[in-house]
């Protein structure tokens, strides 16, 4: 009988003890599947917001849908896009790898169906360093093409714009006694950085 009673007790000691832990997991949230996990990215409000992203940036682009783009620490600059409004989010794809501390910011924008991306990277960057990898990026073929460029220890682009009458793009930094800049062509890709002395 009281072999019995003991693994009765041993029992409901057990029994307890799993029901403690399920309901753990749950209040934090459950197991975590990672930014490449089924649906990641995704978060019902448009905007893609990886559970591993440091900083993102999105916007609309052709046809009403969206691209975004993280930082992913020790992997470098990723990409997601919609290509409807409201349609599903692509995987997670790497558009310039890199294991450096990424800086403060994404610079995304939109020209037609045409995306450019600028992003730095560097130790200490994120607290006012100048980068050691600064990123100009260009996207297309509604996304499926990636054309980077990296320039080292420099500090890093401000705009990219369009060139009027043509289909090229122009990355710019500007100082008081200088014009830096890098043109983007789509049949030639990206050509040399420029210093221009003001």
């Amino acid at each position: 009988m009281r072999r019995v009673q003991g693994a009765h007790w041993q029992l409901r000691a057990a029994t307890a003890a799993a029901v403690a832990l399920l309901t753990s997991t749950a209040a934090c949230g459950g197991t975590d599947t990672g930014a490449e996990g089924a649906g990641a990215g995704d978060t019902g409000s448009g905007s893609p917001a990886p559970s591993h992203a440091r900083f993102a940036e999105d916007i609309a682009w052709s046809d009403g849908g969206r691209v975004g783009l993280h930082y992913a620490a020790g992997r470098g600059l990723m990409e997601q896009h919609q290509d409807t409004a409201g349609g599903p989010w692509s995987k997670p794809r790497l558009v310039y790898a890199t294991e450096g501390d990424a800086c403060q910011s994404i610079t995304l924008k939109a020209f037609r169906d045409t995306v450019t991306v600028i992003a730095n990277w560097g130790a200490y960057c994120a607290d006012g360093e100048p980068p050691t990898e600064s990123v100009a990026a260009v996207g297309t073929r509604n996304l499926a093409i990636w054309d980077t460029r990296v320039t080292e220890d420099f500090d890093g682009w401000e705009k990219a714009a369009p060139v009027a009458g043509t289909g090229d793009l122009l990355f710019t930094r500007s100082s008081t006694e200088w014009l830096t800049r890098l043109r983007w062509s789509p049949t030639g890709g990206f050509g040399e950085v420029e210093d221009i002395r003001r």
